[in-house]
């Protein structure tokens, strides 16, 4: 079983920057894309951006399009979110989660980092 563990969120002003991380566990990190997804009370959970194994191919909401980016360093078994120009309706709980690269179903999560963007 592949552990996930978000760390790095927090509260920023609209505007500033944050960026999480997620540190993951087991030999098969390298072959998992990766993903992060947010959620807030009363609303679905969302997709927010992912990367696939092998390669620099990424993918974003359109909602956090050019103001975020999921990088990897597999080395160090850990993914990132780089997020720039905040706004409050980024508010949420950020969670990581990876699924193998052939499949759709995301199968490993965290239990989320929370990210507060308010003045």
């Amino acid at each position: 079983q592949v552990q996930l563990v978000e760390s790095g969120g927090g509260l920023v002003q609209p505007g500033g920057s944050l960026r999480p991380s997620c540190a993951a566990s087991g030999r098969t990190f390298s072959s998992l894309t990766m993903g992060w997804f947010r959620q807030t009370p009363g609303k679905e959970r969302e997709f927010v951006a992912h990367i696939i194994s092998g390669g620099g191919t990424r993918r974003y909401a359109d909602s956090v399009k050019g103001r975020f980016t999921i990088s990897r360093d597999t080395a160090k078994g850990t993914v990132y979110l780089q997020m720039n120009s905040l706004k409050p309706e980024d508010t949420a709980v950020y969670m990581c989660a990876g699924r193998r690269s052939s499949s759709y179903e995301y199968v490993y999560w965290g239990e989320g980092t929370q990210v507060t963007v308010s003045s």
